[in-house]
């Protein structure tokens, strides 16, 4: 069965790849309808398959985020046009020959006007009123306007990319790709507009197909079938104004759809989001209009549940409104953009007084900093209990005192972008980790793996990967006696940033840190510092040993024992790879030991010799770099022998260690780093005399290679 569901699949897929195909036979098939009769059951599958479209665009205009990424919906609009007045001549065939066009007709005239042909030639008409003199007339205005403005704002928009490209500000890809937007939106509204005469026409001749439906029906009834007036008038009535609702319910929600697409503003919300957000942005309109419906509750005669039952809905919103921090951020933000506006307004007088330190803020770029959806706020706020202030100070003396740099201050703020229990961490504006929390929950770690399951949401503890569950205040003591480790949400998001600081720590490292912790060490060593810097190398060449060791998690807290390193190997190679090499040497009596399971003791995987001479050949320097250069079956069989023994040795709670010499050390990292991040890479020099290695496994040779060799 799995197999035949898979080839299913494959070639539901294979045919969605060949839409050209399928959007020709669907044009060849409306054709086909104009000249051949079609059965009542095929017509009743095309009528909903008429319904299901209309549906479907509406559905997808909702979710999109600009205009003009729908750009082929004036070819769709053209399309769905021609294929309900297919359809209508269909059914105009079918009620004139058998006075029968299918079920889906026979019952928008039965059942939904109920049997009376008045009520449906008013229903009908009503929704011809709509279609046609509100919602089609309005979108192709708005449709010519927005293509006019857009055609006449072409040329400045093209002078600005142009004026950005020469002064640097983007390049040459990125004013290709504007440039290719704005010829997208001409293009786009453009076709809208005569796209939108179309759907005009369709109402024109949705009037004209009932009308000549009634009389004709009539006709063909009383002379060539000889029922009587009454019946006959009834009859084809019902059936040529169902006919009409059909076609009409349709075409009233293409041009819905029509409408919406060119009233939107661009943005990056769908259109859902954009109007939830924008309906829920001032609590306080809310909170008036609840107290302006009650109002109508104490209206004599005005019916008092609806009108009450509505108040109290808005009321509670706008009360929950006001108590979510994330509204009282939009409205500073909204007071902000309004300031901004009024600025623009008075440009002179904000120009005078607009200083370069005022430019200055704007092109400021927090080193790290700490992104929080509005429901995680209180975490940050003293006054609510929120300890978060202080346990990011805690992180950074932490991680000052381990690792040996200091990270500058982290900036914490509140982003209405994200859910309410989300929130990111970001390296000068670009994210480097992301989680989500749930406040006023413990989080559940079954590190025991303990049998007892507990109530709550299931999780991924973001950092160690490890299954979790959040639960509420009554479990927490049952998780505890049944041995899970129970942590508060404020822990999760701060073990999260420190480890997230100790990945990205070579990152954060700037030349100014390095240049202030040379000038530190120099107070108490003047003269390693004297001989160093300038003569052996200058401050850039230091700054990127100490990335080389932070990015392999090697702290720099010993940095006199870091620069006599450098000193004494300076003078015969300038090259910062190796000058870290050689520093880890010294180094590896300090951070070994945090790879020891035991005292003295290393369990590590090793690799055969006749490999590791292999892999030593395929080494590769120059100047500025060291790689490693090998074959992807070679590749591909010592990355699948380490991914197995890194499995066991996790499954045993050992850290994942491979211990080769230092010729290859760094160019196998390197190589497999983006492949396995989690590898530590030691070398044989790096070790203290007094440590032991245990072999946990041994990478062979390929069998092929093990032959020749």
């Amino acid at each position: 069965m799995a197999p035949l569901a898979t080839l299913t699949n494959n070639q539901f897929g294979a045919l969605l790849k060949k839409g050209d195909l399928l959007f020709v036979a669907a044009l060849f098939g409306t054709v086909l309808i104009l000249v051949f009769p079609v059965p009542s059951v095929v017509l009743d599958l095309l009528l909903a398959a008429s319904i299901g479209i209309s549906l479907l665009l509406l559905l997808i205009i909702i979710y999109v985020k600009e205009p003009a990424e729908f750009s082929g919906f004036p070819t769709l609009l053209l399309s769905v046009t021609l294929y309900r007045l297919a359809l209508n001549v269909a059914s105009t065939r079918l009620i004139l020959v058998d006075g029968f066009a299918g079920h889906i007709i026979e019952s928008f005239g039965h059942f939904v006007v109920r049997g009376n042909y008045v009520v449906g030639a008013v229903v009908f008409l009503i929704l011809i009123v709509i279609n046609f003199m509100v919602i089609t007339k309005g979108a192709g205005r708005i449709a010519e306007v927005a293509a006019r403005f857009t055609l006449d704002a072409m040329p400045g928009k093209q002078m600005g990319i142009d004026a950005e490209l020469n002064a640097g500000i983007i390049n040459e890809i990125a004013a290709q790709k504007r440039r290719q937007k704005i010829q997208r939106e001409a293009e786009f509204y453009g076709a809208m507009d005569g796209a939108s005469k179309f759907v005009r026409g369709d109402a024109v001749a949705g009037i004209l197909i009932t009308l000549i439906n009634v009389v004709g029906g009539f006709v063909i009834g009383v002379i060539q079938k000889g029922i009587p007036m009454a019946d006959a008038l009834q009859k084809y009535t019902l059936l040529s104004i169902g006919d009409g609702l059909v076609a009409q319910v349709p075409a009233l929600i293409v041009s819905v759809s029509a409408g919406i697409l060119v009233t939107r503003a661009s943005g990056d919300l769908n259109l859902g989001a954009h109007i939830s957000k924008q309906l829920t942005l001032y609590p306080r309109a809310l909170a008036i209009a609840s107290g302006m419906l009650f109002v109508f509750c104490l209206v004599p005669g005005m019916p008092i549940a609806p009108f009450l039952l509505l108040s109290t809905l808005t009321g509670f919103t706008a009360y929950h409104l006001k108590k979510t921090p994330s509204q009282q951020t939009a409205k500073a933000l909204a007071g902000e953009a309004g300031a901004a506006g009024s600025a623009g307004g008075d440009a002179g007088a904000a120009i005078g007084k607009t200083t370069t330190e005022d430019f200055q803020k704007l092109i400021d770029v927090n080193v790290f900093s700490v992104e929080l959806g509005y429901g995680l706020l209180h975490l940050a706020e003293k006054k609510n209990g929120g300890d978060l202030l202080d346990r990011v100070t805690g992180v950074r003396k932490t991680f000052a005192r381990e690792m040996g740099i200091i990270v500058p201050p982290v900036a914490i703020r509140d982003n209405p972008e994200l859910s309410a229990n989300e929130y990111r961490f970001l390296l000068r504006n670009k994210q480097v980790a992301k989680g989500e929390i749930l406040s006023k929950r413990w989080l559940a770690m079954n590190v025991t793996n303990s049998p007892v399951k507990l109530k709550g949401t299931e999780t991924v503890e973001p950092v160690f990967g490890i299954n979790a569950i959040w639960i509420g205040e009554g479990e927490k003591r049952n998780a505890e006696i049944n041995g899970y480790t129970v942590v508060d949400p404020s822990s999760v998001l701060i073990t999260h940033l420190s480890e997230s600081l100790k990945q990205v720590a070579h990152l954060i490292l700037s030349r100014q840190d390095v240049q202030t912790m040379i000038e530190h060490v120099k107070e108490s060593n003047a003269a390693l510092v004297n001989e160093l810097v300038p003569d052996l190398v200058n401050v850039g060449v230091i700054q990127r040993v100490l990335k080389n060791l932070l990015r392999e998690g090697v702290a720099v807290k010993n940095l006199p024992v870091i620069l006599e390193g450098i000193a004494d190997c300076a003078s015969l190679s300038k090259n910062p790879d190796d000058l870290s090499e050689q520093v880890r040497k010294r180094l590896g009596l300090y951070f070994i030991s945090d790879y020891e399971c035991d005292q003295g003791l290393l369990k590590a995987i090793t690799f055969d010799p006749r490999l590791e001479q292999l892999l030593i050949t395929k080494v590769q320097r120059t100047q500025y770099d060291v790689g490693l250069v090998i074959d992807p079956q070679l590749a591909h069989h010592v990355m699948g022998e380490l991914t197995r023994r890194m499995t066991e040795m996790s499954e045993q709670g050992l850290t994942p260690i491979l211990i080769t010499t230092s010729d290859l050390r760094l160019p196998f990292k390197r190589f497999f780093e983006p492949s396995l991040p989690k590898l530590v890479v030691l070398s044989y020099q790096e070790l203290p005399a007094q440590t032991q290695i245990q072999s946990v496994g041994i990478i062979l040779l390929p069998q092929p290679n093990r032959a020749a060799a």
